[in-house]
């Protein structure tokens, strides 16, 4: 499978972005043992509007197949330690603005609604030359990976289908769009026939533009540098015919685990009506949110603090907190979270690291009737006490939100382990003994706190029942 990644960057790992003027390798024997393993070769020419110094920008239109050459730099003895005669090379695009980096979860997620079906990045197989097993994750829009033989000649065409301006704050027409990186690791394999051990990893700057925008962008930048001076364009990088990727620090992988909740099953005999004690867990209850007292202490260590975050579903930001502890992430306020998370995650996070709960909006406390109390408790109603919240029973508490009959069935049979379908309806005993059946308005109406004694009837069918609030 494809290894995980996204647009998302460690704070600490962010790529490094050289200060640089472009110029063809000089081959010569003294910096031979200087070179690169290997060399990438974005086959379009940059821009001529990039000053002295600077890392080049290269424009490419959508959906266009553009040839990325696979070069390497050494010669072929020096490739003796490799376990076989492949490499591996993984090829992404990213953002290259560090903020949108950090919310590259909500953009990612944004660009996929949006889309639906769409890849921000595609290998033009067809066209392509000396590679082998191409693979696309189709979880992984924005990568695509291959196997391919450095002594060989090999070239990957790939193809962009998102645009600069799709990922900008304000869309009224002329926006500057957001610059994007093509970014290629290459490894190696391990003891164990696997490509994890990393060789050589290179990357270059570039923008997105619809079919043919590119060159219109291309044709007016070179058409302003043409009216400059001649001490202006000396400090400008001329227009070099193919775009050489510059190294960098590798890609920073971390497997996203996804939680497997299990499918809801019930073990109840369906003859039986006992609701049970209330003391057993229900075994139909899917292990999906993290448990209500899931706290993040002060004292959690950096891998703590990494638990912590996949347990309550914040895998996506691990990364961005891969050196955070416990401590340090208590001592964030929300505005830090929001900023680094974006809106909704990051409140999100700010409320459960602080462990505040959602207040439910009805609390009601129910108990089932046991068999030795049923006529104690008649005597009471008949002598005109009708308070049932008696010392002699144990209440558990039931928290609805939606405050409907079909919640409060779910409810009572989760805590006695039983399955919702057992329950045929539910009652509420009325002014002198009547049985008046529970209805949403009724639920709605029930007051905060109300106390509840459940008694079972059996219903005609001897796998349903009744329950007698």
């Amino acid at each position: 499978s494809v290894a995980g990644v996204g647009f998302l960057l460690n704070c600490g790992n962010v790529l490094a972005l050289p200060i640089f003027k472009q110029e063809e390798p000089q081959l010569s024997p003294e910096n031979d043992a200087k070179l690169p393993p290997f060399q990438y070769v974005l086959c379009t020419a940059t821009s001529p509007a990039v000053k002295l110094h600077e890392e080049t920008l290269t424009y490419l239109n959508q959906g266009q197949s553009y040839e990325i050459r696979l070069l390497e730099n050494r010669k072929l003895g020096e490739f003796q330690d490799l376990n076989t005669k492949y490499v591996k090379s993984i090829i992404r695009v990213v953002f290259h603005d560090r903020r949108l980096q950090y919310t590259e979860h909500q953009q990612l997620e944004g660009w996929r609604w949006s889309r639906p079906g769409d890849r921000i990045l595609d290998i033009d197989i067809p066209l392509s030359v000396g590679i082998l097993d191409p693979r696309a994750s189709p979880t992984q829009l924005n990568t695509v990976e291959f196997l391919w033989d450095p002594s060989k000649r090999a070239s990957a065409f790939i193809q962009v289908h998102c645009i600069s301006t799709e990922f900008t704050p304000r869309k009224h027409g002329g926006e500057k769009g957001v610059p994007f990186r093509v970014q290629i690791d290459t490894f190696k394999q391990n003891e164990n026939g696997e490509y994890t051990e990393h060789l050589h990893s290179a990357s270059c700057q570039i923008k997105v533009f619809k079919p043919k925008g590119a060159d219109r962008k291309q044709k007016t930048d070179r058409e302003k540098m043409e009216k400059k001076t001649i001490q202006e364009k000396e400090k400008y990088q001329p227009s070099y015919e193919t775009t050489i990727l510059t190294e960098c620090s590798p890609w920073p992988d971390v497997p996203y685990q996804m939680n497997n909740a299990p499918s809801p099953s019930y073990n109840s005999s369906p003859n039986s009506f006992n609701l049970g004690d209330g003391n057993s867990s229900p075994t139909h209850q899917m292990e999906l949110l993290p448990p209500s007292n899931d706290h993040l202490l002060p004292s959690a260590s950096i891998q703590d603090a990494q638990q912590w975050l996949h347990r309550n579903r914040f895998s996506p930001f691990c990364r961005l907190f891969s050196s955070f502890s416990g401590a340090d992430l208590l001592k964030m306020s929300k505005e830090d979270f929001v900023q680094i998370c974006g809106p909704a995650d990051g409140i999100r996070l700010f409320n459960a690291i602080k462990g505040r709960n959602v207040r439910p909006k009805m609390t009601i406390y129910v108990c089932q009737e046991p068999e030795q109390n049923r006529s104690h408790l008649h005597q009471k109603q008949e002598n005109g006490d009708g308070s049932l919240c008696g010392k002699f029973l144990l209440y558990h508490a039931i928290f609805l939100e939606e405050l409907t009959i079909l919640e409060l069935m779910e409810k009572i049979a989760n805590l006695y382990s039983i399955s919702p379908q057992q329950i045929n309806r539910i009652y509420r005993q009325g002014p002198t003994g009547i049985h008046v059946l529970v209805s949403n308005e009724m639920v709605q109406n029930f007051q905060d706190e109300s106390c509840f004694v459940i008694s079972t009837l059996k219903g005609v069918y001897c796998c349903c029942c009744y329950l007698l609030l």
